[in-house]
């Protein structure tokens, strides 16, 4: 069975992340007396708190694995990433918050704005994040990357009927496209994307486009959009790569069936390249265990760590040398926009104001 292989291999890999070598930026404080006896010479705790919006199985078994190899326990508040943001907020010096963990840049680059995070220094970080899956000021860092695609139902559209995000506003599409709601941060982070890449005037045009080609009024979220295509409410959907990798090694053979009668397309790669986003975490600016919290962002961007990710979570690394699962590798390599992740931020509130002046639900 799927699952079975998948907890072997995962297994497998989490031995390596317990046997790799932690080369830390960020090392204890070396003791200098030779006496036999092992009192500790600092007052450091040996604890972080983990603020984090994710809810994966995958996440819980590498922090216990970050335990067992560095003895400093996480402590995991697990909540909604606007919730957690004002929680910090309100708490302010007296915080327990050590790392905000959460998924897409809008919502790093928000905790960054609202003067939540500080700035972190470390040589491993440095090497193991490439310099676009990271703040410029070094407030926050990538753990994970997504590609928001086009999936298409393979018994209606052909692969070679497809090219871009932009080809889905053409008249052939009128009735046929499935996708969330402008709410979700997915989709303002992709128009955001657009706005970086073409402007302002170009983003608007290919929202109302897309708008006026939608099946129905967007709803659910991305795997609600990969179901009404198997029921027939519409063709082709955007929706995060990893999204479809859980559908198709799910637990309910229902969701698996659905998978099964998709295929995913990465458009753009003749242009702009296809919308990448991050899972990513930043430092908390009031932490008391900073050091503890640097470790554990070294940890889960190492290559052992980053393969879990891949292999439980069908993620990419943001780690080049980490290794992916063979489900991502089957898919093939991609070209990606090649823009500062950063920019999403800065051109978020645009993008939500272009969804309300076009429509977007």
């Amino acid at each position: 069975m799927k699952k079975l292989f998948t907890l072997l291999v995962f297994s497998m890999l989490l031995l390596l992340v317990a046997c790799s070598d932690s080369n830390s930026g960020t090392q204890k404080e070396s003791e200098q007396n030779t006496d036999n006896t092992k009192q500790e010479a600092t007052t450091e705790s040996k604890e972080v708190n983990l603020y984090t919006s994710r809810h994966y199985d995958v996440d819980d078994e590498l922090y216990k694995a970050f335990e067992q190899e560095t003895g400093i326990k996480v402590n995991v508040i697990k909540g909604e990433p606007d919730e957690l943001l004002e929680r910090i907020k309100r708490e302010g010096d007296a915080t327990k918050a050590d790392v905000f963990l959460t998924a897409d840049v809008a919502r790093l680059f928000r905790a960054k704005e609202d003067g939540l995070l500080q700035a972190v220094s470390s040589d491993t970080l440095t090497q193991q994040v490439p310099e676009k899956f990271q703040d410029a000021d070094q407030m926050w860092y990538g753990l994970t990357k997504r590609a928001r695609v086009i999936v298409y139902n393979k018994e209606t559209v052909k692969p070679e009927e497809l090219s871009t995000y932009e080809a889905l506003t053409e008249d052939t599409w009128k009735g046929r496209v499935l996708i969330r709601s402008s709410e979700n941060v997915y989709n303002q982070s992709l128009l955001a994307s657009f706005i970086e890449i073409d402007g302002e005037e170009k983003a608007k045009e290919w929202a109302n486009g897309l708008v006026a080609n939608f099946a129905r009024n967007p709803e659910g979220g991305d795997r609600d959009q990969a179901k009404a295509i198997a029921a027939g409410i519409g063709d082709v959907a955007i929706m995060n790569t990893y999204y479809y990798g859980q559908m198709l090694n799910s637990a309910e053979p229902e969701e698996v069936k659905v998978a099964e009668r998709l295929g995913v397309f990465f458009p753009n790669q003749d242009t702009t390249g296809t919308h990448v986003n991050i899972s990513g975490a930043g430092v908390i600016k009031a932490s008391k265990n900073k050091d503890n919290a640097v470790k554990l962002l070294e940890y889960l961007t190492a290559p052992a760590a980053q393969a879990v990710f891949a292999e439980a979570n069908y993620e990419y690394p943001v780690n080049p040398e980490a290794s992916s699962s063979e489900l991502l590798t089957s898919w093939g390599e991609f070209k990606e926009q090649d823009i500062p992740l950063s920019t999403l931020g800065d051109h978020n509130a645009k993008a939500v104001m272009i969804f309300n002046e076009v429509g977007w639900k």
